[in-house]
């Protein structure tokens, strides 16, 4: 009896003790968490940690998601308890600088009232009529508001990114200043306006500078300038030709104070062919380099090659007199599969277009990290800028020979990096300089980060872009992602570190690759099979055509003949063959689906009865060593 009521006593305080160990670890653990997931999707980067540690302001989040979805469609459910968690993270990690609050849209609610008035997104998913919502609006002290309207699927591998970036606008609400220094009309011709004629935009300003100003604030930067205004943070410098060692210092000094650089060179600029030259005659250099800075900070860019593409190359009209074919320009293409799906400027892109690009590279010994952006495929070769002059696309395409090698068009670059000069440079004896010149400085404190582009022409409207006029109204329709493609690595740049650190992580949704695996060899056994099949029937018909006919040049009077028995023995055996191998395709989709039945069956098991039967049998041998410890003691 006293053995019993030790018993109990003792289950009374294991529970007590389970309950307060429990009350304990939600009053102070609450915010500790472990990470286990294999692409640590759930651990924020130093990048975040540094933003929101930083943040002046308190910040508001509302996350607005509509349960329904998630019992709908359950991969969404999952994706939503990943934003719940990181959400959390956020708030956590900002010592109450990021305040959450989550909602809940019922259909025809005051919640779904106030999603719809934040500018979120709601899907059907029934023909009733109803919305579910799964969207984010983010506010902060000055009334400033920034939304994701719907968390897309896809993108789930850059929820850091965009919500850090959410974070970051409204953390610094002002409009980033952009920096624009070209030889092109970028921001508009107004005398080619006004002659209605020239620049092959009628001088219009490019869609691609419109797109800039939508987020940003542009201030064009002259081509002869000395020096970059400091309220400048991104700088870009595109198709900017003949640059003096005044100018280029400028540039080098920017980049040396932390500024960040976009840099479009071209070894052929085709917007720059199609402006009038001062004799009439089509150019025969249109390059722009920035050679001496490039030399200094370890990039190779050869201004006087151009490659050219087999693969997504452009359809044109060509030929002489009346013989006009359409054949492969193998100057301009389109770039999809090298577009860089890890880096959150580029992943989203579907089509970059180039014409006549450059290739970048990092030269040998130099300390940056080179990231490709744009590559071209493994059918691209070499082209003599020399022959885009006056090109004859036909001729082009006989000669070009790829090489089997892929170039870069477009790349990140990071790294430490020194000047391109020892000093300023001499001034003539007449001139100053002016007053708020900076003092040299000889490297950069901080990784430097820039763009790297070796093709100016893909700011031309012409190249991503499609321009009507309606009813006296200028509109344009994309046909490539050339304009999003500047505006996210401008932006990612404007950014600072705290973007430009951040890149893809996993998703939540991960699946099994060993029943892929299985699926995959099971359909490859599966096509093969109706593959044989297939040659089989065909085999079959033909035979039996000819026994019908009597014999493969029978004459009409044996075609008509009535069917002989060896003619019914070898259809009847025909059937036989179809069945067999009918039932041969069933067995391999059968044996498939066994053997996922079989693995799933083992995961259930281990899940469900393995993992619990191993803690049993864990606490059964720690309760024996503690009964012999105790039994030693009383011997």
């Amino acid at each position: 009896m006293r053995r019993l009521w030790f018993s109990i006593i003792g289950v009374i305080a294991a529970a007590g003790i389970a309950i307060g160990l429990n009350m304990l670890a939600d009053a102070r653990l609450s915010s500790t968490r472990i990470d286990l997931t294999a692409s640590r999707m759930y651990t924020l980067s130093a990048s975040t940690k540094t933003v929101l540690t930083s943040l002046k302001e308190p910040v508001t989040l509302r996350l607005f998601y509509s349960r329904k979805l998630g019992a709908t469609v359950p991969a969404y459910g999952t994706y939503a308890d990943h934003v719940r968690e990181m959400l959390l993270n956020y708030a956590s990690i900002s010592g109450g600088k990021v305040k959450v609050e989550f909602f809940d849209p019922e259909p025809y609610s005051d919640v779904e009232d106030r999603a719809m008035a934040y500018g979120l997104q709601g899907v059907p998913v029934d023909t009733g009529g109803a919305q579910v919502w799964f969207g984010l609006v983010g506010s902060n002290l000055e009334d400033d508001e920034r939304n994701i309207a719907f968390f897309q699927a896809e993108r789930e591998r850059f929820l850091e990114y965009d919500l850090t970036k959410l974070v970051y606008e409204l953390s610094n609400p002002k409009r980033p200043v952009i920096g624009v220094m070209s030889s092109l009309p970028l921001d508009g011709d107004r005398q080619a306006m006004m002659m209605a004629r020239g620049q092959g935009q009628d001088g219009q300003p490019y869609a691609s500078a419109f797109l800039l100003r939508q987020t940003n604030t542009l201030k064009m930067v002259a081509t002869d300038a000395k020096v970059i205004d400091p309220d400048i943070q991104v700088l870009l410098v595109a198709q900017a030709r003949d640059l003096s060692d005044d100018t280029l210092y400028a540039i080098d000094q920017f980049v040396m104070r932390g500024g960040r650089l976009m840099a479009m060179v071209d070894p052929w600029s085709e917007a720059t062919a199609q402006q009038p030259s001062q004799n009439g005659m089509p150019p025969t250099d249109t390059h722009s380099d920035l050679k001496k800075l490039f030399d200094a900070w370890g990039i190779d860019f050869d201004p006087t090659q151009v490659y050219g593409d087999l693969t997504g190359a452009w359809r044109v009209r060509a030929g002489r007199d009346e013989r006009v074919q359409s054949v492969n320009y193998v100057a301009w293409f389109n770039i999809r599969e090298g577009l860089n799906t890890n880096d959150p400027a580029t992943a989203t892109l579907q089509q970059v277009t180039v014409a006549s690009p450059g290739a970048l590279s990092k030269k040998d010994g130099a300390q940056i990290e080179f990231t490709p952006l744009l590559t071209t495929s493994d059918r691209s070769g070499p082209l003599p800028a020399g022959k885009l002059a006056t090109p004859e696309p036909a001729k082009l395409l006989a000669e070009f020979r790829p090489d089997g090698k892929q170039r870069v068009v477009a790349a990140r670059v990071r790294g430490m990096l020194k000047s391109a000069f020892t000093g300023p440079p001499d001034l003539p004896k007449d001139e100053k300089r002016p007053d708020n010149f900076p003092a040299y400085i000889a490297s950069t404190s901080a990784p430097a980060n820039m763009v790297v582009v070796a093709d100016s022409d893909i700011l031309s409207d012409r190249f991503w872009v499609r321009v009507a006029d309606f009813f006296g109204q200028q509109t344009a329709t994309p046909f490539a992602d050339n304009g999003p493609f500047v505006a996210n690595l401008i932006g990612t740049l404007a950014g600072g570190d705290a973007l430009i650190g951040l890149r893809s992580r996993g998703d939540t949704n991960h699946p099994f690759t060993l029943v892929a695996q299985m699926q995959s060899d099971a359909e490859a056994s599966y096509r093969q099979t109706e593959q044989a099949l297939q040659k089989h029937l065909e085999e079959v018909e033909k035979k039996l055509r000819t026994l019908r006919s009597g014999s493969e040049e029978g004459d009409k009077a044996k075609q008509e003949a009535m069917i002989t028995d060896e003619q019914r023995v070898a259809i009847e055996a025909a059937r036989k063959d179809i069945v067999e191998t009918r039932q041969k395709l069933r067995a391999v989709q059968l044996e498939l689906n066994r053997d996922i039945s079989r693995l799933e069956t083992v995961l259930r098991v281990f899940n469900i009865v393995a993992v619990p039967a191993l803690l049993t049998v864990m606490a059964v041998i720690m309760g024996l060593v503690q009964r012999a410890r105790r039994t030693r003691a009383r011997a």
